[in-house]
């Protein structure tokens, strides 16, 4: 079974600004309309078995404002009386009221378990839409954003278990059939766990195709996988075409499989055990390095042939193939090299060393099966070494030129909530891990589409910065591109405590982060001045200045969804919607 590709994000180095200065506040006044809406937002509280973070994460931080990628400045969310309404923009000084385009059949007051209804543009004219009480549907819709053509007609609606959201969708055209694959996100209750949440998480990769029977277009179900997981994923996301998946998430994902798949598995894993227990163990001090093989028990001193070279060592049982061979990590004197038989169970190697008081970091060079035995004299020796890099005493000697580190010296938005994140990308038809990536520290702060055809960029904070990555699933070379840097944006969003939604533009001019109530900070991108200005300390001329702008909204109804196009942001509360104006159009 081949084994996931450990790969690495590659950082462009002429999209980092080191010189970077700060963002400069900024009083210019922004431009901020307010619609109010015709009824509530369909906001779904939590239950009070929704008690884990994960719940909240998932549902209690769900973003009820959808932006239409397909179409600029379009963006839709259902209200209380299970409208899917639309507000397209064109002309800011000329709002018109958000227009009904969509009614789920269903009365959702009906339903006592429901989740929150979600939805997801596919396409330009299909859109996956859940109730939040286990269905899907599927919308045929016409070019949206316009009254005269936009009609949204189901073409294909399905009871598929548990209640659920959608996380991504995707529509596609695999040997002239036309597909769509729709990934839908839910936290189970977990019998079987003893500790932790007792929940899990599930993410359904379902697959829906169009099949044409004597000139009767319908649509139905060809494939339903499932992923589980112990943590909400921060970023998931079907490939363009359909091949595969990645997932970005704290804990990792793995596809629940059949009885034949986990045989198989189990076989692997016995393999990998068998492989666990060393060939040899050896051990080493300055002047020499002693090897000790285990033997077969009909194995007499006759069936052994050892052979010593400067440079290399051959160990031959019943003239088998070579048990031990290789190039040695250095050089031994051959000629006083040694070995015997004791107690008839293990054969002892004695090599004399050419280099004396040189560590050996491996045996054979490049051969991993045996197993290095450390004494605890050698122990000793390398803790002492290492003494000078610690200390009990926080800080005992604070003239020192670089004193030990100091762990109280950082600040609070330098600290992780988690660490150890990964990125995973899965193929469809292997349903294995092919590529993954060790994220760290990088923290996972939030997702856009910068090009609707493409996958959802994801943008991770490095050190300060933050960097937007842009997924290329058809180039393996470079399957996650650095497309752009918003300077200090990884820093000034960690002091945020009460942020709650972030986005940026598609075309990088500024991001942007919410709190849960009012407030709006917005971080432009540098530009340059029409006026000089110089730097006071350093006495030299300025050349762009990035700005921080702040919106205080007025109302005090929590934000409940927050998207950004290139010219404005869009924000959600229970009963109105704002646009604020952040660059002028072309």
């Amino acid at each position: 079974m081949a084994s996931a590709a450990h790969c690495s994000l590659q950082a462009k180095r002429l999209l980092l600004d080191p010189k970077f200065e700060g963002y400069k506040l900024s009083l210019e006044p922004l431009a901020c309309y307010q619609l109010g809406l015709d009824a509530a937002v369909a906001e779904v509280q939590l239950r009070d078995d929704q008690y884990t973070l994960d719940h909240m994460r998932a549902f209690g931080m769900y973003n009820y404002l959808h932006l239409d990628s397909w179409y600029q400045d379009n963006v839709y969310y259902v209200d209380q009386f299970g409208r899917v309404m639309n507000l397209s923009v064109t002309l800011d000084t000329a709002l018109q009221k958000p227009r009904e385009v969509f009614r789920l059949p269903a009365d959702l007051t009906t339903y006592d378990n429901r989740l929150c209804a979600s939805l997801h543009f596919s396409s330009p004219t299909r859109v996956t839409l859940s109730d939040g009480t286990g269905r899907l549907y599927l919308i045929k819709s016409g070019k949206r954003g316009n009254s005269a053509s936009e009609k949204w007609e189901i073409v294909f609606n399905e009871e598929l278990g548990s209640p659920f959201i959608i996380a991504h969708s995707v529509s596609f055209v695999k040997s002239g059939t036309r597909s769509l694959a729709v990934l839908l996100l839910r936290v189970e209750k977990d019998e079987l766990e003893t500790k932790g949440s007792g929940f899990h998480i599930t993410l359904e990769w379902v697959t829906i195709a169009e099949i044409s029977k004597e000139g009767d277009h319908r649509y139905e179900i060809l494939k339903r996988r499932v992923l589980q997981g112990k943590s909400v994923p921060h970023y998931a996301a079907i490939e363009p075409s359909g091949d595969g998946l990645m997932v970005v998430s704290h804990r990792p994902f793995k596809f629940m499989q059949s009885e034949s798949d986990k045989l198989e598995e189990t076989d692997d894993a016995k393999v990998l055990i068998e492989k666990k227990d060393p060939l040899y163990y050896w051990q080493q001090t300055e002047d020499d390095v002693t090897i000790i093989v285990h033997l077969p028990q009909d194995i007499t001193k006759d069936d052994i042939k050892v052979c010593f070279s400067p440079d290399n060592i051959c160990v031959t049982l019943k003239e088998q193939p070579p048990l031990m061979e290789g190039k040695l990590y250095s050089s031994v004197d051959h000629e006083s090299c040694t070995w015997i038989i004791k107690e008839k169970k293990s054969l002892e190697i004695s090599l004399i060393k050419k280099n004396e008081g040189s560590r050996w970091p491996e045996l054979i060079v490049g051969d991993t099966r045996g197993e290095f035995i450390m004494d605890s004299s050698q122990c000793s020796e390398i803790a002492e070494s290492l003494m000078h890099l610690t200390s009990e005493v926080m800080n005992p000697n604070p003239e020192k030129e670089n004193p030990p580190c100091n762990a109280q010296e950082l600040e609070e938005c330098d600290a992780f909530l988690e660490d150890g994140a990964s990125l995973c990308r899965f193929d469809g038809d292997t349903l294995k891990v092919t590529h993954t990536i060790n994220l760290g520290s990088n923290q996972y702060l939030f997702s856009v589409v910068v090009n609707p055809k493409e996958m959802p960029c994801f943008c991770l904070r490095h050190d300060v910065d933050a960097l937007l990555w842009q997924p290329h699933s058809d180039q393996p070379e470079n399957m996650w591109e650095h497309i752009a840097t918003f300077n200090a944006l990884g820093y000034v969003q960690a002091s945020k405590q009460d942020k709650k939604f972030m986005a940026c533009a598609p075309d990088h001019s500024y991001a942007a982060l919410c709190e849960c109530l009012r407030r709006v900070f917005i971080y432009r991108q540098p530009t340059p001045l029409s006026t000089v200005l110089y730097n006071r300390k350093e006495g030299r001329q300025v050349g762009q200045v990035a700005k921080q702008l702040v919106a205080t909204l007025e109302a005090h109804d929590p934000i409940l969804g927050f998207q950004a196009t290139n010219e404005r942001l869009f924000v959600l509360t229970t009963k109105t919607l704002f646009l604020i104006k952040v660059n002028s159009g072309n």
